[in-house]
């Protein structure tokens, strides 16, 4: 049985009824009632019922939870002065009606695991973290990781301030409406120097866990990966009074980019996808001026990456000029591979296969997270929870129940091993 937004059945453990608790709890918020899916955007009021949620589980457990400049929530066990910290957790905001595990399901399970290890009367050598990250999925202002982004120094407070939603909303004054200083945004070096190590557990967003029949995994890299903004502009006219031969129709140019875009990642053993468009004056009756879209592609290297971007940016321009429309496209957002600590890893898979003698599966993964991000400036490493569908960012996207407890067993594995004697 999947776990749903109906309520998990409990499960006999402790480690099983700490979860199921927790996820019962935080299931309703954010949840749209017709999609079935969740739709927590930064600094919304979704956001706030959620960072509440965080803020009782802290409390609940006294731990000592605090939110740095840059939003992002941190419940500690022990003295963050110490440093050589050992932190783990993941986010709570969604993509736009995504599913209930990607994000949730490694903050809950870190609550869950320190719960497992109290039950096993573990003793802490190295003080103890766990965060939700802020903005993560980037929904609301169209960039991903921006708390994590934000504290490794790789977005300016400037580039942040700029950030805008679909409403014209700028990212300082949904901060400050949400009660937050977008003035103290920024890099956040002395944070990051208590870190020891950092371990995301995730699910899988791939079957690679399904196929190898594993409820567990290790992370290896992350594909690199990117946005980029096409913007074909063409000449608005009526739909019905227009000779086609007069038309410079920008629709025509996009929409055979969008093929061009399956085929240079077919050629390349890479993804590439439009998923997101936008179009002026956007009338049933009009032919549209502009058609905006948004490429996402990632592949296993650089090389490949490159040569599907390029192909779709070259088949583009040809099309635009077949139909007099100009073309523009702007990089938004890139992520180059991120090879997790490979120390780290390999201490990992010796923890989860110190009693059993069993090999976990080191997998790669397209997804970009805030393990990657910070992987740059700290150790760190990532779990994974098998995904039986393979069906992310979705409603549909789905664990069992004693995977996820699995998964809850591998991470107080982890945490014991690294931050316990």
């Amino acid at each position: 049985m999947t776990l749903d937004p109906a309520g998990p059945r409990p499960h006999p453990t402790g480690t099983g009824s700490s979860f199921h608790r927790m996820w019962r709890e935080l299931l309703p918020l954010g949840r749209h009632p017709a999609s079935g899916g969740y739709r927590r955007f930064a600094w919304s009021g979704v956001d706030g019922d959620c960072r509440a949620w965080f803020q009782e589980q802290a409390r609940a457990r006294g731990l000592t939870c605090e939110t740095d400049r840059n939003g992002n929530q941190w419940a500690w066990l022990g003295d963050p002065a110490a440093g050589d910290a050992v932190v783990t957790g993941s986010h709570l905001d969604s993509v736009p009606d995504g599913g209930a595990f990607d994000g949730p399901l490694g903050v809950v399970s870190a609550f869950a695991a320190l719960d497992e290890l109290r039950g096993r009367d573990a003793r802490f050598t190295r003080p103890l973290a766990i965060v939700n990250f802020g903005d993560e999925e980037g929904a609301r202002f169209g960039l991903a990781c921006v708390g994590s982004r934000l504290t490794a120094g790789q977005l300016t407070r400037e580039q942040a301030h700029r950030l805008t939603d679909g409403e014209g909303v700028t990212l300082p004054r949904a901060m400050e409406a949400a009660g937050y200083d977008p003035d103290a945004i920024g890099p956040d070096p002395e944070r990051l120097a208590r870190i020891g190590s950092f371990v995301e557990l995730h699910v899988e967003q791939g079957r690679a866990l399904d196929l190898s029949g594993d409820r567990v995994g290790i992370a290896s890299a992350i594909w690199p990966h990117g946005r980029w903004r096409f913007d074909f502009r063409g000449e608005a006219n009526h739909a019905g009074t227009t000779r086609l031969a007069d038309r410079r129709d920008p629709m025509l140019s996009y929409a055979e980019t969008v093929l061009a875009a399956r085929r240079e990642a077919e050629l390349a053993g890479a993804v590439a996808t439009f998923g997101k468009i936008a179009v002026e004056p956007n009338g049933v009756n009009a032919i549209p001026s502009l058609v905006r879209g948004w490429l996402d592609s990632r592949a296993a290297d650089q090389d490949s990456l490159d040569a599907v971007v390029t192909g779709v940016e070259k088949a583009a321009g040809e099309y635009a000029a077949a139909h007099g429309v100009e073309l523009a496209v702007v990089r938004e957002s890139f992520t180059p591979v991120v090879e997790f600590d490979h120390a780290l890893r390999d201490e990992l898979a010796r923890i989860l296969g110190k009693d059993t003698g069993l090999t976990v599966p080191v997998l790669g993964t397209g997804a970009g997270h805030d393990a990657g991000i910070l992987s740059g400036s700290i150790p760190t490493a990532m779990l994974f929870v098998r995904n039986p569908t393979g069906v992310s960012h979705s409603p549909a996207e789905s664990a069992t129940e004693d995977d996820c407890v699995a998964g809850v067993l591998a991470l107080a594995d982890v945490l014991e091993g690294l931050a316990c004697t």
